[in-house]
């Protein structure tokens, strides 16, 4: 029997990694991959399925020479930017291991994690979550804002992802294709991964500051990922909007009993007064903007999911791994 044959019967591991303008780092980000994939011989084999999510630096050409010298890396070109959870939808859809690990292409999720992942997947897991303890060189504005993020998405809805828990995880191959039959257009991955209700493991790590390039995740791009993770995995948010009605009803009510009480046994010298009436008008007006906000919301979605466009639409692929090939190349 060749020695090619007797190494594709080796179980197959699918490296996904999404890159927005990554120009920066994508020579160490090369670098780490095949180190990677050298860890992980003799045991498996490797492939590499890099996505380019609309970059407008050097990041796509970059990926072409990497895809052109080593013959397990797909290069896949989406046709504009169509977000992070897009990106990885492309790659898991594209990618063809017995388990598919995501991570970013910014380093600060160490590959060297993927051993433990690999460890727990080899223990019968499906799912498995790299959770962060510490979170270097974030502010501690957003660290918090994470961690309370995440407990009070815990709290409110039935997401099954762990809190600290973000886009670098392992996923097997049966788990992969249950998530390739959830189609919804506002994404929360790591949420929607929980769902499944596949077994799950946690491997802890302390995750890196990034050290080249710059975020892509600026707040106001935080708090819409915020809300589409709430939106997409908890209805509180609209009964909270009758609730909040409820209260300010009883509220309301409390106080109109106080005014009649007082209206008749000490009627003399009663004058109503138009401070209350104005008040009235604009916590109800502000409470009717704040339900139909919400509701807002979530008709939205329904109909950004009703027009059924894709995903995400793919301009070119370069490179169809074989991951085979012992050196790469």
């Amino acid at each position: 029997m060749s020695h090619d044959s007797e190494n594709r019967k080796l179980p197959l591991i699918s490296i996904v990694v999404p890159c927005y303008n990554e120009e920066a780092v994508f020579p160490f980000l090369r670098q780490e991959l095949v180190n990677l994939a050298d860890s992980l011989k003799p045991r498996y084999r490797s492939e590499f399925v890099l996505i380019d999510d609309g970059s407008r630096d050097s990041t796509w050409d970059q990926m072409l020479t990497f895809a052109s010298d080593d013959h397990r890396v797909a290069a896949i070109s989406l046709s504009r930017n169509f977000g992070h959870q897009a990106a990885l939808t492309c790659g898991y859809d594209l990618a063809r291991g017995d388990a598919v690990v995501t991570l970013d292409a910014d380093l600060q999720d160490s590959p060297e994690v993927v051993l433990d992942m690999v460890s727990e997947w080899e223990k019968g897991a499906d799912v498995v979550f790299a959770v962060r303890t510490q979170r270097e060189g974030e502010s501690a504005f957003k660290i918090w804002t994470a961690r309370v993020f995440y407990r009070l998405l815990q709290f409110i809805s039935q997401v099954k992802a762990p809190p600290d828990a973000g886009d670098f995880r392992l996923m097997s191959s049966r788990s992969v294709d249950a998530l390739r039959k959830l189609r919804e257009t506002h994404r929360y991955l790591r949420g929607m991964a929980g769902w499944l209700g596949f077994r799950t493991a946690i491997v802890k790590y302390r995750r890196k500051p990034r050290s080249l390039g710059t975020t892509k995740w600026p707040l106001l791009r935080m708090v819409r990922f915020a809300m589409d993770a709430i939106v997409s995995f908890s209805m509180l948010p609209l009964r909270l909007a009758y609730m909040m009605a409820g209260i300010v009803a009883l509220l309301f009510s409390g106080y109109l009993l106080y005014a009649l009480i007082r209206y008749i046994f000490y009627s003399e010298g009663f004058v109503t007064g138009w401070s209350s009436l104005i008040a009235a008008i604009i916590v109800l007006g502000v409470l009717n903007l704040l339900c139909l906000g919400i509701i807002g919301e979530y008709i939205g979605r329904i109909y950004e999911q009703s027009k059924d466009r894709p995903l995400y639409l793919v301009r070119q692929i370069w490179g169809r791994p074989d991951p085979s090939s012992e050196s790469g190349h």
